[in-house]
């Protein structure tokens, strides 16, 4: 069973370490080692998780099976769209349906909301997410590369869901 649920103050050390471990496993082929490790600390540490649930208007989800803390999401809601910041699974669920679980209870908060579109970025390179999330309705409505400080950028498409 599933279970998506907000995350507290006393869940960010244990979504920050989840996010390093995924990061790592996953991003690490399409970036490389440093620039994960960059991005972690700058994005998905415990500070940077805590900074942007206090200051930046982030909510924080935590997708738990069976007790285990198995992804993360974080969201920006907004009156007209929603920003999809991270969307994040342990590989050892990817490919059972979580992702689109996870849109799901997304989208019926949104409507909630009065919001009835979902944006995202994605990395150009990161080919095997954005043929999931074109299969969850997404489409790609921009291409963007970001400077994001230390040698570093973000090249990655815009996608949306309208619904």
């Amino acid at each position: 069973m599933i279970e998506i649920t907000m995350v507290k103050d006393i869940d960010v050390a244990s979504v920050a370490s989840l996010a390093k471990e995924i990061w790592e496993e996953h991003f690490t082929p399409i970036i490389g080692e440093d620039q994960v490790a960059y991005m972690v600390d700058k994005f998905q540490s415990e500070t940077a998780i805590t900074n942007q649930i206090l200051k930046e208007g982030y909510t924080y989800y935590k997708i738990v099976e069976e007790g285990q803390l198995v992804g993360y999401m974080a969201v920006v809601f907004n009156e007209e769209e929603t920003f999809l910041s991270k969307l994040y699974l342990h590989k050892s669920v990817r490919g059972k349906g979580y992702a689109s679980f996870a849109l799901k209870y997304l989208q019926l908060l949104c409507k909630e909301r009065g919001c009835h579109s979902i944006w995202l970025t994605c990395n150009k390179d990161n080919a095997t997410t954005i043929a999931k999330y074109k299969k969850m309705g997404f489409e790609i409505f921009d291409s963007v590369v970001n400077d994001i400080d230390n040698g570093f950028v973000m090249d990655d498409y815009y996608l949306r869901k309208t619904f």
